[in-house]
């Protein structure tokens, strides 16, 4: 599998567009290679640099698997969204306080939908995903707020 943006390259600088300084849209987002069996698809972005630790930037879980793209702005029909550091439902976009924060954009094919309320926060996923991974691939962008 394959993940890619058109608004970065992997290891890059995400736009401010797609951070707290700019609109806060997520950046859209392209991926391929999907295995024919898989049920679902689950995304999870998270930054590993924050300084309280792991910050949940946006989790989503039964994406059709037939989908190979998120627009910029826009969540999946029919997709779950679960709970971010943040507390909220949806897309929180980059916005770290000090330095060049690593954001992990990570899409995983499954060979099931998950049982799993919008409630549910990363670690809630995470163990929900364990055992169900039919393929996995990750896009890193980086973002530093201008001072």
């Amino acid at each position: 599998m394959q993940l890619t943006s058109s608004a970065f390259v992997h290891n890059g600088f995400i736009p401010k567009e797609y951070s707290c300084d700019g609109s806060g849209a997520h950046p859209p987002l392209e991926w391929s290679g999907v295995p024919t069996e898989a049920k679902s698809l689950a995304l999870i972005v998270d930054d590993p640099d924050a300084p309280a630790g792991l910050w949940t930037h946006w989790l989503l879980w039964n994406i059709d698997p037939k989908t190979f793209e998120i627009k910029a702005g826009e969540a999946p029909t029919g997709a779950v969204q679960g709970k971010t550091s943040s507390g909220e439902n949806q897309w929180c976009p980059p916005c770290p306080p000090a330095g060049t924060h690593h954001y992990r954009f990570k899409l995983y094919a499954l060979d099931s939908a998950l049982a799993l309320a919008p409630v549910s926060i990363q670690k809630e996923l995470e163990a929900a995903l364990q055992g169900q991974v039919l393929g996995q691939t990750e896009l890193v962008g980086l973002y530093a707020r201008q001072k």
